[in-house]
């Protein structure tokens, strides 16, 4: 992050505006809006600008600026001039003043940037981009405006005028927390809305009348094989009001910042010999913040119920009588073998697929062979990298082609994703040849050979 948002409080605050026309102008509306009271320098002033300026009790200094300008104590300073040598010298007087400065359009000689905004008031949305793209700020700012309904700003303030009173029923933060998300998941929104305040209040009522301390809950959620964009709502929804993330090393790190920003976030990472948190360990942290009240959200990569250890996870929930909620997620057979352009399953090629882990309890990837060497049929083998080279080797002891093809797919569906092609006989001594790195799919089957033509990523 490259530069930090904050929102100022400029009301009847003074700030000057080097600058008389139409940029000035479009700056002096956003102060003037947030109720600053503005100083203009400038040899020559539009007549919008002035006008706006002197109703709002502020002064206009028609002459060119110089360094003692700045002896007032102004809270910032705006530089918009169509003069970069003015605006610059602006800057550097400022900077020796620890003053708060933009210069319009010039990145370098900025201390802060006007974003882009959403003026739901009091709720306020700011959208900047580093001054990197402007343009892309204010496209963000019109999909916002399309998707947040204008009563959000009467939400804002009905809420604002029960704060004190909700403070004074539940004193602890995190459980305030959890009233306000209850109630806005609710109908108070659209009460609000639509001015239905009596309705509104009597449910505010009835909230605090009847709030009890909450119970913890455990959310299983599936964040899907890395991008993204491929998590459910639901996902997206539990992740955000989750006090605690317990997640796997499958889980991305942009799926991990959609989380919560202040949640407690624990990594439980296991890789072939090497788990950080055994999955006894696991199951009692869940219990543990569980009990304790807090809403857990059990972040895997993947689905949870497709070798994930979601069910052994939610055993030891049922035994312990927590509540839990369970959020399917795209297994990786299906992202990765999307994102690598190969159907698991096509008329054409195959009518079945079967998911394997290449992995067992055990340590070693004993499967039923016979089963698996079967016409028109797709393997998809998880956590099988280790052990491919036994896997084709038997495969092909149990009667499959040597020259069936196989695609390794690591890093499905993140921007890192490498796919190599092979078949039984070679696949294994690709695997150093590219650098193939876990986690990684393994694809058997005849509708490989469908992604020269469908690959799109």
């Amino acid at each position: 992050m490259d530069i930090f948002p904050i929102s100022l409080k400029l009301k009847q605050q003074i700030c000057l505006i080097v600058g008389g026309g139409g940029i000035a102008y479009r700056k002096a509306f956003l102060l003037n809006k947030a109720g600053a009271i503005l100083h203009i320098v400038a040899p020559d002033v539009s007549a919008d600008l002035e006008a706006l300026v002197l109703a709002g009790k502020g002064q206009i200094f028609k002459r060119y600026f110089t360094e003692t300008d700045l002896d007032f104590p102004y809270k910032l300073v705006i530089a918009a001039t169509d003069n970069a040598k003015v605006n610059q010298s602006v800057f550097e007087y400022c900077e020796a003043r620890n003053l708060l400065v933009n210069s319009v359009d010039d990145i370098p000689h900025c201390r802060f940037m006007v974003p882009a905004i959403v003026d739901r008031s009091p709720l306020v949305i700011s959208i900047a981009s580093n001054g990197t793209s402007p343009v892309l700020s204010r496209q963000l700012r019109t999909q916002l405006e399309t998707m947040i309904p204008h009563g959000m700003g009467k939400l804002a303030e009905f809420s604002g005028d029960w704060r004190a009173r909700v403070k004074a029923k539940i004193p602890s933060p995190e459980e305030r927390r959890i009233f306000w998300e209850n109630l806005y998941a609710g109908s108070l929104k659209e009460h609000v809305f639509n001015d239905q305040l009596e309705k509104a209040q009597a449910i505010m009522h009835d909230a605090l009348n009847t709030w009890q301390t909450p119970k913890g809950e455990v959310y299983l959620v599936g964040a899907g094989p890395g991008d993204p964009e491929l998590l459910t709502l639901k996902a997206l929804r539990l992740m955000q009001q989750s006090d605690v993330v317990i997640y796997d090393r499958l889980v991305s790190a942009p799926i991990l910042e959609l989380c919560r920003r202040d949640a407690d976030k624990i990594y439980v990472g296991k890789s072939r010999s090497n788990h950080s948190v055994p999955q006894d360990g696991i199951n009692q942290l869940l219990v543990q913040y569980a009990k304790e009240g807090k809403r857990v959200c059990r972040l895997k990569g993947g689905d949870p119920f497709i070798f994930g250890r979601g069910g052994e996870e939610i055993q030891e929930l049922f035994a312990e009588n927590i509540s839990f909620q369970v959020v399917p997620g795209i297994t990786a057979a299906s992202g990765c073998a999307a994102y690598a352009g190969i159907p698991l399953t096509h008329r054409d090629y195959a009518q079945s697929v079967r998911f394997l882990t290449g992995h067992l309890k055990e340590g070693s990837p004993e499967l039923p062979w016979k089963e698996l060497v079967y016409e028109n049929q797709t393997l998809v083998i998880y956590m099988g990298l280790v052990g491919l080279d036994t896997i084709c080797k038997q495969l092909i002891a149990h009667g499959q082609c040597e020259n069936m093809p196989v695609a390794l797919v690591s890093k499905g569906t993140t921007a890192d994703q490498k796919v190599v092609i092979g078949t039984l006989s070679n696949i294994v001594s690709k695997i150093h040849q590219h650098d193939i790195q876990a986690p990684t799919l393994t694809i058997i089957g005849d509708v490989v050979q469908l992604r020269e033509q469908l690959q799109w990523q």
